[in-house]
């Protein structure tokens, strides 16, 4: 009998110890965090224009750029030629421009700016001559055309003063 009793604690302690050693159950992953997926930024072709029309020398115009650059250009401007640069911005930016003249120069300063081909900003600005130059004033001579990158491009303000296109003109009062 005791090999019986033996044999029965034999089978029991090895159940024992199959179960103590059996593996435990895989562990659940740890979650990740979640990491929010940020959509591209949209980018949108500016075109700069500018045109100084009088006689003047030194014109500088600087603009902003791709890479968040400030650009700088020196060109011969006569009047009548139109000073134009193309540059791609992200939605979050500001488009900005900046045309200037030599002291004691006096000329018609124009700028532009477009957005995917539609006008959005546009300055015009006559700079007198002056009999010396305005050091307390460093914008003297300047002119600045800026406008938000992600605003949706719609008419300028001046279009807006027109009456609609589907709409007759305002009858006229009488005489």
């Amino acid at each position: 009998m005791r090999t019986a009793g033996a044999t029965l604690g034999a089978a029991v302690l090895g159940a024992a110890g199959l179960l103590a050693s059996a593996a435990p159950a895989p562990a659940q992953p740890d979650p990740q965090p979640e990491v929010e997926a940020q959509a591209p930024e949209i980018l949108r072709n500016i075109t700069y224009r500018a045109r100084v029309d009088g006689v003047s020398r030194g014109a500088s115009i600087t603009y902003r750029a791709e890479g968040d650059k400030i650009q700088g250009a020196n060109p011969t401007m006569v009047p009548g030629r139109v000073f134009e640069a193309m540059t791609v911005l992200p939605e979050s930016q500001v488009a900005n421009m900046r045309v200037s003249i030599e002291w004691p120069y006096s000329a018609n300063l124009h700028c532009e700016i477009l957005i995917d081909d539609k006008l959005v900003a546009q300055a015009d600005d006559f700079i007198a001559p002056r009999v010396l130059p305005q050091r307390e004033d460093p914008d003297y001579g300047a002119l600045t055309c800026e406008a938000p990158v992600g605003a949706a491009p719609g008419p300028l303000a001046t279009d807006l003063l027109a009456p609609p296109p589907d709409q007759p003109p305002p009858p006229a009062p009488p005489t």
